[in-house]
């Protein structure tokens, strides 16, 4: 019988190496045929989300990857994210989702329903999935409308993320009141606002596609009924700022304020 003995490769020291050159220009192959196949499957989807995967790798999405950076550091900073429970409601892409992993979240839901099986013309389950997966991020995912969103059926959390999804809604209200719901700490909202120059609290509805040229975009509140509305559902503070976009953060208590 034949007893084969793998060569032993030596460092520039005369060391054994850990690995030996064969075994790390495969690994560099590999890799580089993942990154192209990742290229490829990334070019297959429209993105919302401009998500960084590393390697020069950045989906195409609505605003431009320091954009998104810069908005992910007005939400998350003034928060202690550090060790929270965190859902993300209407998480499309899941850029934020993962973002508030990323910074330490203990567990992150992301929610949606609209882009991930409403309307035929998004991709935006599959678009999470594929990130997801590239990224190696544990985050779980939930298709769920926000007319369904409970504590009975989610659960309650420390940090509720309500993106870019009160002025989508018809019911914007009902909507908001459920988002609060599930918030045990911080409830951060963003949203549309218009009717800057009343005082009172309002909002303005727009029929058709008015707003944009898109026909789901339903209502423009204004600041003080945003404030009132968070006030009205139990939130002892509200913080607003309106850089890059329009942000509320609602806090019960000051247990999560750095």
């Amino acid at each position: 019988m034949i007893h084969w003995t793998p060569p032993v490769f030596l460092s520039e020291d005369g060391r054994e190496a850990a690995t030996s050159p064969v075994i790390e220009l495969h690994e560099e192959m590999e890799r580089q045929m993942n990154k192209a196949e990742l290229r490829e499957r990334i070019r297959d989807y429209k993105w919302f989300h401009s998500i960084d995967f590393g390697d020069g790798i950045v989906t195409t999405g609505y605003w431009s990857p320091e954009m998104m950076k810069e908005d992910a550091e007005t939400l998350f900073r003034p928060i202690k994210i550090s060790g929270a429970n965190v859902i993300d409601i209407g998480a499309w892409d899941g850029f934020y989702s993962f973002e508030a992993k990323r910074r330490g979240a203990a567990s992150v839901l992301a929610t949606d329903h609209f882009v991930w099986s409403g309307d035929p013309q998004f991709h935006g389950r599959e678009t999470f999935e594929l990130a997801r997966d590239a990224l190696g991020v544990d985050v779980e995912a939930l298709d769920i409308d926000v007319p369904d969103l409970s504590p009975e059926r989610v659960g309650t959390f420390d940090v509720v993320l309500f993106l870019g999804v009160f002025y989508h809604l018809f019911d914007p209200i009902d909507g908001l009141r459920r988002a609060a719901s599930l918030a045990r700490e911080v409830l951060v909202v963003v949203t549309h606002i218009d009717l800057a120059e009343i005082e009172r609290p309002a909002m303005v509805f727009y029929p058709g596609n008015e707003l944009a040229g898109d026909p789901t975009n339903w209502w423009g509140p204004n600041v003080p009924l945003m404030r009132a509305l968070l006030k009205q559902f139990g939130f002892a503070r509200v913080d607003y700022t309106s850089k890059p976009r329009p942000i509320f953060h609602a806090w019960r208590s000051d247990a999560l304020r750095p």
